[in-house]
């Protein structure tokens, strides 16, 4: 699937990224105009003179979390699972699509809103629904032609979620391997993650994250 007709690579910056431990990363960071999802994704380049030639680039595709990401909220595993991806793709070459589909694509508030109703019992995906919002309402077509505008039709996947894998494919993305995340479990988001691996396939090792946690 041809990317939408016209979208471009807006602009491309340099930025240094300090990471949790004290590293510092170089990367590029690289904005989008005419994708047709009009919401401000940026890709992040890293690693680009590590890439070995003829090797398949890895790719992260992240949802915005505030909370996880920017507060380090418990709650969640986004914010170490976005610093794992950082330090990983830019040991072998590739990029981060940052994309703004903060709580699943119900935004910010919704997403607060959410979390009082899980605090009432609802799992993450149930409370959604007690909304009347989609339990994922998730595309990545902008992701396919952001990566396409890149020139990475070909990509290793980190991800322990299934349906990103489907959908690039489905928007004309080949997905040539599938690399599972770490498992960031702790009791604060324990029942967050079992509800994903229960109700989404997610392919978590909860037990054995759990025992290493534990020892």
């Amino acid at each position: 699937m041809a990317e939408t007709r016209s979208a471009q690579i807006r602009a491309t910056v340099p930025v240094p990224i300090h990471l949790n431990g004290g590293d510092t990363v170089t990367a590029r960071l690289h904005t989008f105009h005419g994708l047709s999802d009009p919401g401000e994704h940026i890709a992040i380049s890293l690693g680009e003179d590590r890439l070995e030639p003829g090797r398949v680039p890895l790719v992260r595709l992240h949802s915005e979390c505030l909370t996880g990401d920017v507060l380090g909220s418990a709650r969640c595993d986004c914010g170490p699972q976005l610093h794992e991806a950082v330090r990983r793709i830019d040991a072998t070459g590739g990029c981060v699509l940052y994309l703004r589909q903060e709580g699943r694509g119900i935004g910010l508030y919704n997403k607060l809103d959410a979390y009082l109703l899980q605090d009432a019992g609802f799992d993450t995906y149930a409370a959604n629904e007690e909304l009347q919002l989609a339990p994922d309402s998730r595309d990545y077509r902008a992701a396919a032609e952001m990566l396409r505008l890149l020139g990475l039709t070909r990509v290793r996947l980190l991800t322990n979620n299934p349906e990103k894998a489907a959908q690039l494919s489905r928007y004309g993305i080949e997905v040539v391997a599938v690399v599972p995340t770490g498992v960031f479990v702790t009791e604060d988001n324990r029942f967050y993650l079992e509800t994903k691996a229960r109700v989404t396939r997610h392919t978590l090792a909860l037990g054995e994250a759990l025992g290493q946690a534990a020892s």
